[in-house]
Formats: structure tokens, sequence, C-alpha cells
């Protein structure tokens, strides 16, 4: 049983092997530039295949396979001369799988495309996707980008902006960038707490009096010592940090900002890894209430302790890669809930909330190694250490239906709705509270006969937590964990909606809205959730539009709607002044057809999570949860976007100078 984390993490790695199998891509692909005549140059892009291989031909197909598709980010002064074309023309024959005529080409296919250049020289990415199939089975789609050179002269290639880039000021940004910054602080303090209480846990506290015992015997050396300490804490910080900031070096450096952002998007809301989270939770919390041990393999942390009795810079870095290797079983999940709780926007937050985590988790052992006298002043080892795992079981596992309930209400299963969720909330910490007033005990619990005073303290906490969220049974917005829990709308009994809407529901002349059936605003405001569906709305009616871009599983979206957006002068000015248009980063739900995009890769999107995350991302320049930007009717923003920030008054003032900036 004690490996059986790692029978999971093996389950996890071989799902993404499987997903992400290896098999040599049988296309290869080569360009040229030929100049035609005048200032007209023509692209041409050969693909060549392996035998029994075939690729489709440019199509395209409405409910088909997947065409060949280009995408070409022309800077300016050059501008497509005709179609894109394919040499040969394929035959088209009838295809029963999906009963259309379709053409496919094996061997060598040709794509060209004319230009005509406006400057006397010019850089054109181009990116192609295709697919191929050998009779029998298909490969997924795959992409490669071109850089290409064109004309002569000094080539322009920094100009790929549009008309629909967002220009902001110097004070927009600043102001933005405060409003980010707000979130950011409040997950490094979460991290650093959580640090600070790594300390206490029965994994890691035994580890103290090893840290003085190195560094009492190390040297007389005052001096040195005190070098040595600080790499202590040093090497503890960079075991944590550094691996995160290489898996988000590699992905930037491979493929920029956006597919980091979007890897950490995807661990935060694809149902794969927020299930696997949910089992190792499980897990834990098993093994947190004396189930089985869990430990990392023995002849690991047996080989780094060896070397770390080697003394020096190298003894150093083995008695912290010790302490991290021992400690795994209960930081484990605390990193897990770090990391996690950081993915919801910014690619750089995962390192910034990973080095305050273990920064907050090093400074007690660097200050011992520093001043190994304290620990004279620390308390013993003893049944304590039991009782802060047995704790901290109960609120991982309470942890563990938050993962659970992201993949949920993303996917929209319907498995957990409200109720269900606080109803084990509240049984989980009723036990926890029992647990703590000594009425439950586990096996490895030392008998104890009396309650000593700061674990009562800790039991009427609980148990007054437990009757705060009694009443959210009935509907109650329970506002201080509403980011943690799934929206009201999933709750069936509710006793008074009349809490949950201030002002009457008044609709737009047209309910045809897209994805209504899908989404929905809480404290019944009506608005869009399809940009140009708003946007028309909004020149009709001659209002500016909110655009609130959130997630499903998003838990600062759901704590700024309980905590602002109950308000009722915020509920008032959105429903009379604003046209909202909320747009989720999250859904999985595929989209409308006509809605479908292909992004800067020559990536189809089909998905409305993609899709508006590519519309935000390449549009406003924004790809963190929640952003509110309110926009003129040509889509233009009136003010700097603004995010996680619960300072109500300022939420009511940025909707007002909205409104203001409107009417000029």
């Amino acid at each position: 049983m004690r490996r059986i984390i790692f029978v999971l993490l093996g389950i996890f790695f071989s799902t993404q092997a499987t997903f992400a199998q290896f098999i040599e891509q049988p296309a290869t692909w080569s360009h040229k530039v030929i100049h035609v005549e005048g200032n007209v140059y023509e692209m041409q892009f050969t693909a060549t295949l392996q035998e029994p291989w075939h690729m489709y031909d440019l199509g395209p197909y409405e409910n088909g396979p997947r065409p060949t598709g280009f995408v070409f980010d022309l800077p300016t002064g050059v501008l497509l001369e005709g179609p894109l074309n394919m040499e040969p023309v394929p035959e088209k024959v009838h295809d029963p799988l999906f009963d259309m005529l379709i053409g496919s080409f094996g061997g060598t296919g040709v794509f060209k495309q004319k230009v005509r250049l406006e400057v006397p020289g010019a850089t054109v990415q181009a990116t192609v996707e295709w697919q191929v199939c050998d009779g029998t089975s298909c490969l997924p789609p795959a992409d490669e980008s071109f850089v290409v050179h064109i004309g002569e002269g000094k080539p322009v290639e920094d100009s790929f902006a549009t008309k629909a880039d967002v220009q902001t000021t110097a004070e927009d940004d600043a102001a933005a960038s405060k409003g980010a910054s707000g979130g950011l602080w409040n997950i490094i303090l979460q991290a650093i707490a959580f640090g600070l209480v790594a300390l206490v846990t029965p994994c890691v506290f035994p580890m103290v009096p090893m840290t003085v015992s190195f560094f009492l015997r190390s040297s007389d050396n005052k001096r040195k010592n005190r070098l040595q300490a600080s790499l202590y804490g040093t090497f503890i910080v960079l075991l944590y940090t550094v691996p995160i900031a290489v898996i988000i070096g590699v992905t930037y450096i491979t493929g920029g900002a956006s597919v980091t952002a979007n890897i950490f998007n995807w661990l935060a809301t694809h149902w794969i890894p927020n299930l696997l989270f949910f089992l190792l939770f499980l897990v834990f919390a098993a093994s947190f209430f004396g189930a089985f041990e869990l430990v990392l393999p023995s002849k690991w942390t047996t080989k780094t302790d060896a070397k770390a009795d080697g003394g020096g810079v190298l003894g150093t870095f083995f008695l912290a890669l010790t302490l991290v290797l021992v400690s795994f079983s209960c930081t484990g999940p605390i990193v897990g809930a770090v990391l996690i709780k950081s993915t919801q926007g910014a690619v750089w937050e995962p390192i910034v909330t990973m080095f305050a985590f273990s920064a907050a988790f090093a400074l007690p052992f660097t200050i011992l190694a520093f001043v190994p006298s304290l620990l004279q002043k620390l308390p013993k080892s003893g049944g304590w250490l039991n009782a802060v795992k047995v704790v901290l079981g109960f609120v991982v596992l309470a942890l563990s239906l938050k993962f659970l309930s992201t993949a949920d209400q993303i996917y929209q299963w319907n498995l957990l709705d409200r109720e269900i969720y606080l109803a084990l909330w509240i049984v989980i910490f009723t036990l926890l509270g029992f647990y703590l007033l000594g009425k439950i005990r586990f096996k490895n619990d030392s008998p104890t006969d009396h309650v000593g005073v700061f674990r009562f303290s800790l039991a009427i906490a609980v148990f007054a937590f437990v009757v705060y969220m009694i009443p959210g049974m009935w509907g109650a917005p329970l506002k201080a964990i509403s980011g943690y829990l799934p929206p009201l709308s999933t709750q069936e009994f509710v006793v008074d909606r009349s809490a949950e809407v201030s002002a009457p529901i008044v609709r737009g002349p047209s309910e045809d809205r897209k994805y209504s059936d899908l989404f929905s605003l809480p404290y019944g405001l009506d608005g869009f959730f399809h940009y140009n569906q708003a946007m028309e709305y909004a020149k009709e009616v001659n209002k500016p539009v909110f655009l609130d871009f959130t997630g499903l599983g998003c838990v600062n979206c759901k704590e700024m709607e309980a905590r602002v957006w109950s308000d009722p002068q915020v509920q008032q000015l959105l429903r009379e002044e604003f046209v909202v248009v909320a747009l989720h980063s999250d859904a999985r739900s595929t989209a409308l057809p006509e809605d479908w995009v292909t992004d800067e890769r020559g990536k189809e999107l089909r998905t409305l999570g993609s899709i508006n995350s590519w519309f935000m991302r390449t549009r406003f320049k924004v790809n963190a949860q929640p952003t509110y930007i309110i926009l003129d009717n040509d889509g233009n923003p009136l003010l700097a976007p603004r995010s996680y920030d619960t300072d109500v008054d300022s939420y009511i003032r940025f909707l007002r100078e909205g409104l203001e900036a409107y009417s000029k």
C-alpha cells in the first residue's frame, strides 16, 4: 500500500504517454520562393509522404475529414494575390465513411500561394496543419511553421499588428498590473502560510534535530557555518522551484507564453489531471489517517543522507535534498494545492508561488542552522505530531472534492451539485471537530485523558465553520468560501430565490442567445455568451459592453461573483447600464461550426474554451481569469482591464468610469 502513490503517478504518466505516443511523422515539408513577375512572388510548399500514407487536399469538407490548411501572417506591405492552389489537383473519389467526394494524394503535393510586395523585402510567417491516413488508421493532426523571406532589401518582419490590436497607455497598463498583482499577492500569502504549516507535519518536524546536529558538528568556524546555513536554505528553495521553472522555461522557449499558459490551463481544467489529483488526494488523506505509510523508496533517502554526511557544500546540498524527499508524503498535497491555485492565469505565477512556499518552508530550518541553540526551545516530538497529520488528512479530504468539482463543472456532468458538495464538507469538518475533542481516535493516535486548550479552541473554530456552512444547504451565498463551492445555480433546493435576484430580469428583443443553454450569469443577470452577438445588440440599444472573461472552474471568478457581484448597486449597474457578455476560458463544449477559428499556428479550434482563450489573448492580450473589460460599440476598451479585486467600492467606480468614458 505504501507504494500506491507511485502506481497512480505511473498511471498518470503512462496516460500522457498514450496520448502523446511518438509515431514517426510520414510527411516532410520543404518550401521555396519563385519570382513570377514585377513585384509578384509565389511561395511553394512541398509535402512528401512515405508509402502507404496519404494526405487530404485543401477541401473544405463540412462534417468530413480535416483538410490541409495554411495560415499566413503577413507584415505590412505584403498582400495575398489570388487563392491558395495545389498541384497536381487530386482526383476526388467517393468516401463511404463520410459519404462525400474527397480528394487526397500520396507521394508529393505542392501548395502554391502568390503574394504581391509593396516593399522591397519582407518575411512571411506561414503555418500548415495536415492529417495523414494509411487506409486503416489516421494520425492526429500535425502542424509545422515556416519563415519565408521574399524579395530584396531589408525584410519587414515586425508589423503583424492589425486594427483590432488593443493599444493601452502606460497608465492603463499600470492599473491593470495593479489589479492582477492583487490576486497574485493573495496566492503568495497563502503559499507562505502553507510553507509554514508544513513545518509542523510529522514528516518534516523530526528533520529539525538532524539539521541542527549537522551544523553543530560541521565546523567550529562560525563564518563557514553561516555560509553553509545560507546555502542550505537556498538549496531547499531551488529544489522546489527549479523543476517547475524548467518546465515553464522549456515550454516558453519552444512555444511561447501562450503555449505555457495553455499547458497550465490544461492541468487546471482538463478532467484527466483533475480526476488524478482527486484520487491522489484521497490516497494522501487515507495515509494521513493511518491506513498505510506513504513514503518514497528508502534507497533514495538512504543514498542522499549518506552523501550529506560528507559535509561541505555538496553535503549541505544533499542534506537539503534529503529533507525534500523525506517530507514528500506531507508536503506533496500542499505543493499540489499551491500549484493548482496559481494556474488560473499568468504564466509565471506557479514559479512565484512555489518560490514563496519553499522560502517560507526553508526559513525555519535556515534560522535553526544559524542558531542551533534554538532547538532547545522547540517542543519535543510526540503524539501531537500524529494529531497534526490526522487534521491535515481531514483538510486534504475536503480539498480533494475541489478537483472533482472542477471537472464536474467544466464538463457539466452534474455529479456534484452545490448541496451535495456542502453536505460532504459539513460531515468532514464535523468529524474533524469531534476528533479534536477526542471523540474519534485513529490507530496511530496516543491515548489522552483530557483535551488541551489549543485543541479545544480549534474545535470551537471548526464547529463554528460547520454552523456557518449549514444555511448554504438552503441557498445562503456563503461568500467566504464561495470560490471553492459549485455555483449557486447548481443547487436544486433554495428557500428564497429573491436573495439571488435583486431586480426583475429584463430580456432583450432577441431570446436566441448562442450557448445560453450551456451557461448562465449569476443573480439572474441577462447577458450573452457570444462576443459578436453582444456587440450587435449593444449597437442596437446604444450601451457599452461589459466583457467578463471567466471560467467554469475559476475559483477567483466565483469569489468575485459572490463578494462583488452580489452587491445590489453592482447588479443594478450591470443590469441597466451595460450589455454583459461572459466568455468562458475552460468550456469543453464544441462550438457551432461557424464559430470555429484557426489560430496563429494553423490549428483549428473547435471548443468554446479554446476559442474564447485565443480570442482574448490575440484581441486584448490577456489570458488570466477573471478579467473585466468595458468596451465601446466598436469593441475598443474604454478603460484598462480589471482583474481580481474584491473591493466593492472600487469596482463600482470602475463601472461608473466606464459609463462616463462611453458617454464622451
